[in-house]
């Protein structure tokens, strides 16, 4: 949405066009009437009047002639002024305007604390940004494109402009503090400068990336990538699994992590189940009958999955279980365990 001071700059700059045309038109028609002047001497009389620039005159003027070029050139002056003047406050004006958003942006940005960092805003980035915004998850977006960023920019969107492979712009975007980073490039290469780049300043990241060849997969995961995505590679198996299981999928496909009110599955820490000074197993924490949601997978503490384990699984401190179950039944797991879903 425009800001209001804009539209008044550019009311007023309209303003000043019009009158500007319209005292061209009276020029020539004033020349036409009152010395009987051609259309083409009438015209050229009224541009080096209106412009000043001090040409001589067609033909010898009356005294008629003489005095409607004075009123012409007095006019003139002031309308010209006026533009100029308009035109130059609405310059410094929209550059003010810029540089206080861009102030109040990252005033945002740089008290944001365990967030996500997303490079690019192509396809890829756009759908990321959707998914997060979908889970109430803070993140902030890094794309060098000024068309894109104007065109999706709002309150709840913030941008960095700017070229990712810079240090500068990771650290913009509170690399050091951020939780996650996805770097959605289309450039394998570029991507592999970003990973470099986010590991060496925040170790601690969780770095995930977008590949286009799967013969970047190892030089991504060499250069820090925890996961590493190719959307082409999925996309494929999504549609040959269609063929294959095709009721599986669509099972699995209408599973929601996301959401108000559709989520069905949920990670959760197990220190947010129980105090783990003293070990319980799956059977013992009894899930099921409390909230009516089934652990179907485990993450052991050091990040090995376990699917469908066994009821006498002891869940160790630093791991996570993976629970199933109907919206409503994850809303009183959420509810009984105090478990905020970011």
């Amino acid at each position: 949405m425009s800001n209001p001071i804009i539209k008044i700059f550019r009311s007023k700059l309209n303003t000043a066009v019009v009158l500007l045309i319209l005292v061209l038109i009276i020029g020539v028609i004033g020349f036409k009437t009152i010395s009987d002047f051609s259309w083409i001497d009438a015209v050229y009389m009224t541009v080096i009047t209106v412009t000043t620039v001090g040409f001589g005159e067609v033909h010898p003027l009356d005294q008629e002639a003489k005095i409607f070029t004075i009123i012409l050139i007095l006019t003139s002056v002031i309308i010209v002024g006026y533009a100029l003047k308009i035109i130059t406050e609405y310059i410094i004006s929209k550059n003010n305007i810029n540089e206080l958003k861009q102030k109040k942006m990252q005033k945002k940005i740089d008290a944001l604390s365990g967030h996500v960092i997303i490079c690019g805003f192509g396809r890829n980035g756009k759908q990321t940004a959707k998914k997060l915004a979908t889970h109430n998850r803070t993140f902030v977006v890094i794309e060098k494109d000024e068309q894109v960023i104007q065109k999706h920019q709002n309150d709840s969107m913030l941008f960095v402009r700017g070229d990712a492979n810079e240090d500068e712009v990771l650290i913009t975007a509170g690399i050091h503090r951020a939780s996650c980073l996805i770097s959605a490039l289309p450039n394998d290469s570029e991507n592999v400068f970003v990973v470099l780049s986010a590991r060496q300043m925040n170790p601690d990241v969780r770095i995930i990336s977008r590949a286009s060849q799967e013969t970047s997969y190892s030089k991504l995961k060499l250069a820090g990538a925890n996961n590493v995505i190719l959307p082409d590679r999925i996309g494929g198996d999504h549609m040959a699994s269609l063929v294959v299981v095709p009721d599986l999928l669509e099972f699995v496909d209408n599973l929601s992590i996301v959401g108000d009110q559709s989520i069905n599955i949920e990670e959760v820490s197990v220190e947010q189940l129980y105090d783990t000074a003293q070990q319980k197993t799956i059977l013992e924490l009894d899930l099921r009958r409390k909230t009516g949601c089934n652990v179907i997978g485990y993450k052991d503490q050091h990040g090995k999955y376990h699917i469908n384990p066994e009821a006498d699984q002891k869940l160790v401190p630093g791991s996570k279980v993976i629970v199933l179950g109907r919206p409503e039944q994850i809303q009183t797991l959420n509810s009984m365990y105090n478990i905020e879903v970011s």
